[in-house]
C-alpha cells in the first residue's frame, strides 16, 4: 500500500539531498579550480606538464555536466555528461590507436542516439531553452 504523503516526503528529501551534493561538487571544483590556477602563476615548471594541466581542467568540467545533470536530470543532460567523459578521454587517451577508434566509434554513436532516439519536440525544448538563457543577459536595441 502506498501512501502519497510518504512518497512525497521522499521525493522532497532525495531532491534536497540531491541538491546538497551539487553544491558539494561545486565547491570542490571551484577548489579544484583555484588549485590549478595557483599552480599556473606559482610554479613556473607546472605550466608545460600541459597533460597533467588539461586532465585536470577537463576531470572539472565533466564534474560540472555531471552537477548540471544532477540539478535537472534530463535525457539531454545525461548524453552530455557522457559526450563530454568520451571527449576528454580522446582528447587525453595516448592509448593504442583501437582505443582511440572505439573512443571516436561510441562518441559518434551518442550523437546519433541524440539525433534519432531523442524526440524532436524534447530537443527543440533544450535547444530554445538553452538560447533564450544566453539572450536573457544581453539587451536588445
Amino acid at each position: 500500500m502506498r501512501h502519497p504523503l510518504i512518497e512525497k516526503f521522499f521525493q522532497k528529501l532525495l531532491s534536497i539531498i540531491e541538491i546538497l551534493l551539487a553544491t558539494l561538487t561545486i565547491v570542490v571544483l571551484v577548489g579544484n579550480l583555484g588549485t590549478e590556477a595557483y599552480r599556473v602563476i606559482v610554479d613556473p615548471s607546472y605550466f608545460p606538464s600541459s597533460d597533467l594541466f588539461l586532465q585536470n581542467i577537463l576531470s572539472i568540467v565533466v564534474g560540472l555536466e555531471f552537477v548540471r545533470m544532477l540539478i535537472d536530470l534530463t535525457p539531454g543532460n545525461l548524453m552530455e555528461v557522457v559526450t563530454v567523459a568520451i571527449a576528454r578521454n580522446i582528447i587525453l587517451a595516448h592509448d593504442d590507436s583501437i582505443t582511440i577508434i572505439v573512443s571516436v566509434a561510441a562518441l559518434a554513436g551518442m550523437f546519433a542516439i541524440r539525433r534519432f532516439l531523442f524526440q524532436r519536440k524534447d530537443l527543440h525544448k533544450e535547444v530554445s531553452a538553452f538560447f533564450s538563457e544566453g539572450s536573457d543577459n544581453k539587451e536588445h536595441p
